[in-house]
């Protein structure tokens, strides 16, 4: 008669300690580089400040439960002292985001408790200024309990991280208060994936018909919301923030605001050739940077949304 319940704790005990094993630590060391970097397709150059020397830094990809053993290197040449600022994780804002000199590492660790799709950024002051000049990133959090019905898996994945282009000099007051804004950097270029509005644009999403695309949308701009659409689609699921409890059904657009993020899926036609624009609908944003074209075609490049391909760079 006392069975069931002992063999329900065994079960219990059983499945806890597979999720245990199953966790993994992930170390990731990120450098920060500030340098002069191309922001548009022609190879004009700003000075900026980045994670890695890459708009956006390195994608840290983890599954729910993993612990992630971070450092932060603000390498020896540079002038300005930064941070690391994790939204995936809950940390201490005074100890682990503290800003170091140039020439200083700072080492925490965090668990990945929720999945979705997550920004980080300098925190050091001005904040304004640090996150404007490039310095974001982007972490998936993949859900423990894998693809289901309500979470299905993609064909393929892209991320878009939308963020500021200021005036080369323009102040830390000046870019709080949105002046000398000049536009919005895709994986940090104007039209970065728009051959349509740029003709030096040599790259474009692509997929083949019928395929389920998957976006993870950050919104690093400092103040202002963006307005997510696929023009010419619908997007069939978004996920709030990512994590698959927070889901909607056949959105037009989606408003997401600074230092937030969304999952999005596209299916295009299957039985024809078509093309898309991801758009931030805020028409001061689209055509100052702010579109990118996805083609679905048979003939596809097979690599793109798949593996390291999922920033285009």
């Amino acid at each position: 008669m006392r069975q069931r319940p002992l063999t329900a704790m065994v079960l219990l005990t059983a499945a806890l300690a597979s999720a245990n094993v199953l966790a993994a630590t992930h170390k990731v060391e990120i450098p920060v580089r500030e340098l002069d970097l191309a922001i548009d397709n022609a190879g004009n150059t700003a000075p900026m400040w980045t994670f890695g020397g890459t708009i956006p830094g390195p994608l840290v990809r983890v599954t729910e439960g993993d612990e992630v053993d971070f450092t932060l290197l603000n390498e020896a040449g540079n002038k300005n002292s930064h941070s690391m600022d994790f939204h995936a994780g809950r940390l201490d804002v005074l100890a682990d985001f503290e800003a170091i000199k140039p020439g200083q590492k700072k080492q925490f660790s965090f668990k990945a408790e929720y999945p979705g799709v997550w920004i980080y950024h300098c925190g050091a002051d001005s904040m304004s200024e640090h996150i404007s000049r490039g310095m974001y990133g982007v972490v998936i959090v993949d859900p423990k309990a894998g693809y289901s019905d309500k979470y299905p898996k993609p064909d393929r994945e892209y991320v878009l991280v939308h963020g500021d282009l200021y005036e080369t000099g323009a102040s830390a007051e000046e870019r709080t208060a949105g002046e000398k804004w000049k536009g919005v950097l895709v994986n940090g270029k104007v039209f970065h994936y728009d051959p349509v509005h740029d003709a030096n644009a040599s790259i474009a999403l692509e997929s083949k018909p019928g395929e389920r695309v998957r976006i993870y949308f950050v919104n690093a701009m400092i103040n202002e919301w963006a307005a997510f659409h696929p023009i010419a689609g619908i997007w069939d699921r978004v996920w709030d923030n990512g994590n698959p409890q927070n889901v909607l059904h056949g959105m037009q657009t989606m408003s997401v605001p600074p230092a937030h993020a969304v999952v999005v899926d596209l299916i295009s036609p299957a039985d024809r050739p078509t093309n898309n624009a991801l758009v931030d609908h805020s028409m001061k944003h689209a055509l100052k940077g702010g579109i990118t074209v996805l083609m679905n075609s048979k003939d596809a490049n097979p690599d793109k949304g798949r593996g390291d391909q999922l920033i285009l760079r």
